[in-house]
């Protein structure tokens, strides 16, 4: 813990002094969100230490400003939720505390930032520079800030993105109060690390992308500290059961693909991981393709859906540390292109060997100029007690947020 405050504290101690060393006179705008969420469960949880319903608020500002004719720019970006169930849910982080300087054919960033690599809709296997804000979503969507120093090259055979990730940073799991978590909770007081170096091991990644006409693609490289942790059985302070995260050290090769042809939108991600000897983890080769047609103007209306269908496969059966290790996803999406900017997405993934499935609901609308309304929810059929998903196979639900932009 102690390493994450002062690895914050000293990114934002940079940044500040970048900004007062310019000199110039900077155009400043502040922007971003407050919102309330309720989130509402269909039935009692697997464990009686957590709750039935939940309501917590969470604030995400962002300041912005550029100098140097608009070359130069810093951005900031924290975070914070407060939760009334889960301690391990109600946190802070910095998601983005950035300067960059811009040039004709180069980019340089430094600082804590996100970076989202890949294009399928269920899952992203080659986006591995940002470790997952789980306490935030279960779909892997929310991100913590990564400290790192990134060079981009741009050039006329496509764009060339050097990273070195100078701090590790832990993924949040929820508490033991918290739902849509293990049947055990995580004790991250005993995480547990391969490299000597612990938290302070230095990463390297890179990502070549370029687009050739309908064409979309990128190629990745890691080494470093993974972001998806294994897990060993352990007790923690009070005796109790729990599981003990493992950060063990990777290469992994990363080939996403996307093609836009006519009203077909073509996906593709597939990663090929190795371990250490000394690591616990399977090398192992993981897939996820499949497509997105639109139907655009339906009966002559603004209405445009997309229907959605993917597959899921990792190499290592049911001893992959994912639920989606040989599973198809379907899902269509419902665009209204109205003043509102209404939206809808349905979703399901479907266990091949013992038809586990997972529903996923999301929609939002905004109301007036400054406000979001969204609900969305998750529904887990037929899991196995043996499942990953064992531990949320109740945890059923419908959130409702309400967002205030400024």
């Amino acid at each position: 813990m102690m390493n994450r405050v002062v690895l914050l504290i000293t990114s934002a101690a940079c940044g500040l002094t970048l900004l007062l060393a310019t000199g110039q006179s900077l155009a400043n705008e502040w922007s971003g969100y407050i919102s309330g969420e309720y989130r509402g469960f269909a039935n009692g949880p697997v464990d009686n230490r957590q709750h039935d319903n939940n309501l917590s608020f969470s604030a995400q500002p962002e300041f912005y400003t550029d100098w140097d004719d608009g070359q130069q720019s810093f951005t900031f970006v924290p975070f914070y939720r407060w939760d009334e169930n889960d301690n391990e849910r109600s946190h802070a982080d910095i998601r983005e505390l950035t300067w960059l300087k811009a040039a004709d054919d180069w980019e340089i960033r430094a600082g804590l930032r996100k970076v989202f690599w890949g294009v399928t809709e269920s899952q992203h296997l080659v986006d591995v520079i940002n470790q997952t804000d789980l306490v935030e979503a279960t779909d892997g969507e929310e991100k913590l800030g990564q400290p790192m120093i990134n060079l981009a090259l741009i050039r006329d055979w496509g764009t060339l993105d050097l990273f070195v990730l100078p701090g590790f940073r832990e993924r949040t799991f929820p508490g033991e109060k918290g739902r849509l978590r293990f049947p055990l909770p995580i004790d991250t007081d005993q995480a547990r690390y391969e490299s000597s170096d612990k938290g302070a091991h230095i990463d390297y990644a890179a990502r070549w992308a370029h687009a050739l006409g309908d064409w979309d693609l990128g190629l990745s490289y890691f080494n470093g500290t993974s972001r998806d942790p294994s897990f060993v059985a352990g007790l923690n302070r009070k005796g109790q059961p729990v599981f003990i995260p493992v950060y063990n050290l990777i290469e992994q090769w990363g080939l996403d693909l996307q093609a836009t042809l006519d009203d077909w939108l073509w996906k593709f991600e597939t990663i090929s991981r190795s371990y250490s000897d000394s690591g616990f983890g399977e090398d192992y080769i993981a897939v996820t393709a499949g497509f997105e047609y639109s139907f655009i103007g339906i009966a002559d209306t603004s209405l445009d859906l997309g229907v959605i269908s993917e597959i899921l496969y990792d190499d290592r059966g049911n001893a992959a540390l994912t639920p989606f290790a040989d599973d198809i996803m379907i899902g269509a999406r419902l665009t209204l292109n109205d003043e509102q900017s209404t939206d809808f997405l349905i979703g399901m993934i479907i266990d091949k060997d013992d038809s586990t499935r997972l529903i996923t609901l999301e929609t939002s609308r905004r109301i007036g100029e400054n406000w979001r309304v969204s609900l969305e929810g998750q529904a887990f059929i037929n899991v196995p007690s043996t499942d990953l998903l064992a531990g949320i196979r109740n945890d059923d639900y419908l959130q409702l947020e309400l967002s205030r932009y400024f």
